[in-house]
């Protein structure tokens, strides 16, 4: 009920936003999860085609945030909202309705500048809304984006029960229905004029040492958050011998935050600096991993359900550990970015933040990938087991050191950055 209060508080702008990361998430999930099985198994496409679909998408998608950013101080960042949206409507039907590998591609590419586009820009509108309620504004948009993180696959499992193009028309549709709702609704905004050229502002932005310090220790939250995707759904389902014990990792997630995420953001912002409780929300995330070590080595599958139940407690217990860590550090890391620049650079700010998160995030899965191969030809019971728990253990910890020393050194900016002046 509190987060119903909270919600309803804030202006209509920023409720829609909120739906509209409910609604990009649970159409995202519906489909991208099982295009990969799509492509090798109902198209006959080649493991390295497939591998060359989903990399189009996500470079297309990492490599242009910068200019997503960029697009949204220049042209308002209303406009690349809902260009973004129309943008990947286009894409998600194409992929329902073409099967030759050009238009494949073409769907892959528009999918990822789609997401280029609104991640940095939804960002900037709510950064610049929330004014001095950014970390209360960014803690419920986290609630909406797990939600849809979980609604998503339990969608798109039960329209693959009809076909993949069911779910991909269905994961349009909603894309459709978000670009219509935004261009109806969200208030249009006075866009300053610019002062300066476009690669003046990135010289100006990747100049600004203490943002990139920020960004580069950062790394740890974003790599071990894609967890929640590889490497606890994966010793979920081994653990309980259950494919669907990875719905479980999810639902957690879920609960946890309609629970707690407000609760939390409002105590904390009260209590402390912004640093130190991101630095402690990496140090949780860190030992997130811990409980789950428990299980390393375990190659007999369950006894029965009862020792199922037992071995997925450590792993449900790690993902809890996971999302309370991501619940205390992101809402305040979403907070700090637009305060380490001029306001008229919010976008900025946040699509080189999104671009090094994105690389981290893919250099980081690979690592963790590579260490659960690795665990994985070394036996059950050996050593190699625990590698992929330690590797995300240590850079968390690392992470979490790292925003700490900057906390310490004055690094890091106020709490509440100037609101930006915005005008109807």
């Amino acid at each position: 009920m509190r987060t119903w209060h909270e919600i309803r508080s804030f202006p209509l702008a920023i409720r829609l936003l909120l739906v509209n990361q409910l609604g990009v998430n649970t159409g995202f999930y519906l489909l991208i999860p099982f295009l990969a099985v799509h492509l090798g198994d109902n198209l006959g496409m080649s493991a390295a085609v497939v591998g060359i679909v989903l990399g189009v998408r996500n470079l297309s998608q990492q490599g242009l945030f910068l200019i997503g950013g960029s697009a949204a101080d220049r042209l308002g960042a209303r406009g690349v909202i809902v260009a973004g949206c129309a943008i990947r409507t286009v894409g998600f039907a194409l992929f329902a309705l073409g099967d030759g590998l050009p238009v494949l591609l073409a769907a892959s590419v528009l999918s990822g500048v789609a997401g280029a586009l609104f991640n940095p820009a939804v960002r900037t509108y709510l950064s610049q809304e929330a004014g001095e309620r950014k970390a209360e504004a960014f803690a419920l948009f986290h609630v909406f984006a797990t939600t849809g993180a979980l609604l998503g696959p339990l969608l798109g499992s039960a329209l693959l029960l009809v076909d993949f193009r069911a779910s991909a028309l269905t994961a349009a549709a909603i894309f459709a229905l978000l670009t219509v709702a935004q261009a109806m609704v969200l208030p249009a905004r006075d866009v300053p004029p610019a002062t300066s050229s476009v690669t003046a502002d990135w010289r100006e932005a990747v100049g600004n040492r203490a943002f990139l310090a920020f960004a580069l220790v950062m790394v740890g939250m974003f790599t071990l958050e894609n967890q929640l995707y590889l490497l606890l759904p994966d010793s979920a389902r081994r653990a309980t011998g259950w494919d669907g014990a990875a719905g479980l990792v999810f639902l957690v997630g879920t609960l946890a935050g309609l629970a707690l995420q407000l609760r939390i953001t409002r105590v904390l912002k009260r209590r402390g600096s912004r640093g130190r409780w991101i630095a402690t929300g990496l140090a949780l995330m860190a030992l997130a991993f811990i409980p789950p070590m428990t299980l390393a080595g375990t190659g007999a599958p369950p006894d029965g359900p009862t020792d199922a139940v037992l071995r997925a407690l450590p792993v449900l217990a790690g993902a809890f550990l996971l999302h309370l860590g991501i619940m205390t550090a992101q809402p305040f890391v979403m907070e700090l970015i637009p305060g380490f620049g001029r306001p008229e650079l919010t976008g900025t700010y946040f699509g080189i933040f999104y671009a090094v998160s994105g690389i981290a995030a893919a250099v980081g899965n690979t690592a963790v990938g590579w260490a659960m191969d690795a665990a994985g030809s070394g036996g059950a019971g050996s050593a190699a087991g625990l590698l992929p728990w330690v590797c995300c253990l240590l850079l968390g910890l690392v992470s979490a050191g790292g925003v700490a020393w900057l906390h310490r050194t004055g690094t890091l900016p106020a709490a509440h950055p100037a609101p930006v002046p915005v005008t109807a």
